[in-house]
């Protein structure tokens, strides 16, 4: 059996490796999916801490990708030279962090302000959390939409480009490499660092679930009054859940921002919360191979369904516009999904019911 399991994580990580090679034979918007996919699996990795291990329903979780990708973007571009005289003048060249730098400042940053959710909403479940953080995920896009004036630390709703691509020792992401003979386009080397993000979170979270954080966790999410009674500090454990996640949103917000080179608020709209929930709910909640089945599966169909609904819009005479067909289709198959597996497409197992009963 443990042999079987080796040979079956053997194919799957030469399947990953060798991926992207062949999927640019169909062209690098192929491999663009392929990157979103793994981006959405890192989102839905941390919600899945907050929303699977300690039962927290969080709506406002792109607001932490938001920070993550709004750190990278004024730390790595011509932004703040231009709208600061004192910046320019401390960087002639412009400001063009390191990496090193980057990603532990946005993930700190994200982290701090999942805390700050966290704090005043310890004392709320259900619905009432999931309205608090569903106002705080608008709160922040709001805030990104308008601090373009007096100061303009933002650029509103316009946005900011010109944000640099990922530099590791000396390799730009934004320009492609030849290597052993094969040609990396800047999309795949993209999907090699993303993979490497997954699966060292995929390492944190599983190591998290089994560790006695985790277990306390899942106490606090099937009954958090028995939890409080055993003596679990309910209090730190659920900051320390709003915490981690939001660290993997920032993350997962400061890669995005790279692999994009513009942002603008309207990338972070309850749309996106509610989609990255769905990958969690849909995958099986607290299962972390459903969670990455249900966010490859939800970021992909949308991508995929493009070349479904421009053929049934012509069938129509262009009666139906193609955008809205294609959120038919996703919704569609959303609820067919509930309703034959309603507790995901991967829930983890039952414990309990595997005992079996012995005859005397």
């Amino acid at each position: 059996m443990k042999n079987k399991q080796i040979i079956v994580f053997l194919l799957a990580a030469i399947g990953l490796l060798v991926a992207p090679l062949i999927l640019q034979g169909f062209g690098n918007a192929w491999v663009r999916i392929a990157d979103m996919a793994l981006l959405y699996v890192l989102l839905a990795l941390g919600l899945n801490i907050v929303v699977g291990y300690a039962g927290l329903l969080d709506l406002g979780y792109v607001a932490f990708f938001a920070i993550g990708a709004y750190m990278y973007a004024l730390l790595a571009s011509p932004h703040l030279t231009e709208a600061f005289p004192a910046f320019a003048a401390m960087f002639p060249d412009g400001l063009h962090s390191p990496i090193w730098l980057i990603i532990p400042a946005a993930a700190g940053l994200a982290a701090l302000f999942g805390v700050l959710l966290g704090a005043p909403t310890l004392r709320l479940r259900g619905d009432y959390l999931a309205i608090v953080t569903l106002g705080f995920g608008e709160i922040i896009r709001v805030f990104l939409n308008n601090l373009d004036h007096p100061v303009n630390i933002t650029n509103g709703p316009k946005g900011m480009g010109q944000i640099d691509a990922l530099s590791f020792f000396g390799m730009s992401f934004g320009k492609k490499i030849e290597f052993a003979g094969f040609e990396f386009a800047s999309v795949t080397l993209y999907y090699y660092l993303f993979l490497v993000l997954v699966v060292f979170s995929v390492v944190i979270s599983h190591r998290l679930q089994l560790s006695r954080v985790g277990r306390a966790w899942m106490a606090i999410r099937e009954d958090e009054i028995a939890a409080k009674a055993m003596g679990i500090n309910t209090r730190n454990l659920k900051l320390l859940a709003f915490g981690m996640g939001a660290t993997f949103g920032g993350v997962s917000g400061a890669m995005f921002a790279s692999f994009q080179g513009f942002i603008s608020p309207e990338s972070f709209s309850l749309m996106e919360s509610v989609m990255i929930v769905a990958m969690v709910v849909l995958g099986g909640i607290g299962h972390l191979p459903g969670v990455i089945l249900g966010a490859v599966a939800l970021s992909a169909l949308p991508e995929v369904l493009r070349y479904v609904a421009g053929p049934l819009q012509s069938i129509s005479g262009g009666r139906l516009d193609a955008s809205i067909l294609r959120q038919l289709l996703i919704a569609l198959a959303m609820i067919s999904i509930m309703l034959l597996r309603p507790r995901g497409l991967w829930p983890s197992p039952e414990h309990g019911k595997s005992l079996p009963t012995t005859r005397p």
